[in-house]
């Protein structure tokens, strides 16, 4: 009776096969956008991002670069096995925050659509990557 019980735990924390492998995928491409895409340029070039900002807010080039760090962290955290999960959270995080700046600092509601649907993403990997942060929380308890 025992096993079967913890069969079905086991179960219902992993995601299937099929379902592991779309999120893998999800993962890497959600990873390598955040790397190579996103938080690159605001690590490389971040003077020329400000300079040529389309909106009249700007931001200091500080909170640009914290940023930059914040979404390569996550991108890298995404494509390790036993940080998924924390950084997924962390994506989400960030994702929210974006469209929060886009639709009422930045004047551009229009541009807040696609980080909230990167946050419903990163909050259903998640999901189906909470044993990871579990097994995180447990490392770091040691």
């Amino acid at each position: 009776m025992t096993a079967i019980t913890a069969t079905q735990t086991a179960t219902t924390v992993r995601p299937g096969k099929v379902r592991n492998r779309v999120l893998w995928s999800l993962q890497i491409v959600l990873g390598l956008f955040f790397v190579i895409a996103s938080g690159g340029p605001k690590l490389l070039i971040p003077q020329t991002l400000m300079d040529n900002n389309a909106t009249a807010f700007s931001i200091p080039l500080a909170l640009l670069i914290f940023i930059g760090l914040a979404e390569v962290a996550g991108g890298i955290g995404l494509m390790v096995p036993r940080l998924a999960g924390a950084a997924a959270i962390g994506l989400a995080i960030v994702t929210v925050l974006a469209a929060g700046f886009n639709a009422f600092l930045a004047g551009t509601p229009e541009l807040a659509p696609f980080p909230l649907a990167l946050a419903a993403i990163f909050t259903w990997i998640t999901y189906e990557r909470r044993a990871s942060i579990t097994a995180l929380r447990a490392l770091i308890k040691r």
